[in-house]
């Protein structure tokens, strides 16, 4: 398979694209302005498996022009995509009351619409090959975090949006599934949570622990595999049993 993911130079997309790899895909992967990080990764795969193709794309998911081009380069590069995983994505924390209008947009373009934009560009893809799997990388936070409200919404967007997706491709060999992360130890949780949240989900959280970035790769080639032909518009926690947050 041929797997194209976005945000794949770092934390849970780094493991996407390395796990594809390993697991015997190629790998088309954005990032968007940490050029060093993405050679490092694709060094990563060629030892992992050298035989196997991974290339990096620089993207902003929020510009559906350049959307439209890395994905024009990607089918001439690899002929077809048969697996898209939504990861890219930002947090801008503030409260409600005091969020601007560019931190909303920042955030909400990049994680709802950009998703949105790729998926939109390749759908025409599946529906010529008549398979695909999307799988969009959510977060419990769609459920509601205090001094995240635009996160918040863009994660819970990605739900409606992949149900409305399984409904109007399942038929046509394409499903659409959301993975819901918990905690997991990425340079946006240590950047952007605060030390309350980190203590009260190593408290309250029923595995006692932060996950480890493989249990959502493996969920996400799970989804991507034949043995989930008949998983569709579902939204998968993987969040360690804790499935809300402060």
């Amino acid at each position: 398979m041929v797997f194209f993911v976005t945000g794949g130079s770092r934390g849970i997309g780094e493991a996407i694209v390395l796990d594809a790899i390993r697991e015997g895909h190629n790998v088309a992967f954005t990032y968007l302005n940490r050029h060093e990080q993405a050679l490092q990764v694709i060094e990563r795969a060629r030892r992992l498996r050298p035989e196997g193709t991974c290339r990096a794309y620089q993207l902003d998911v929020r510009d559906s022009s350049a959307v439209e081009k890395v994905g024009d380069q990607v089918l001439d590069e690899f002929e077809t995509v048969h697996a898209v995983v939504a990861n890219a994505g930002v947090n801008v924390n503030n409260l409600a009351v005091s969020m601007s209008d560019e931190e909303w947009r920042t955030v909400i373009d990049t994680n709802l619409s950009g998703a949105f934009y790729v998926c939109r560009y390749f759908l025409s893809t599946f529906l010529g090959t008549g398979f695909g799997r999307i799988i969009f990388v959510s977060s419990i936070g769609a459920y509601g975090v205090s001094g995240q409200a635009n996160y918040a919404a863009s994660k819970a967007g990605l739900l409606g949006l992949s149900a409305a997706l399984a409904k109007e491709y399942g038929r046509k060999g394409i499903t659409s599934n959301v993975i819901v992360a918990g905690f997991f130890d990425t340079d946006m949780t240590r950047e952007g949570m605060s030390e309350s949240n980190r203590n009260f989900w190593l408290q309250y959280c029923p595995a006692g622990r932060v996950g480890e970035l493989g249990e959502v790769s493996k969920a996400v080639l799970f989804l991507a595999s034949d043995a989930a032909s008949f998983v569709n518009g579902q939204a998968i926690g993987v969040t360690g049993g804790l499935d809300w947050a402060p």
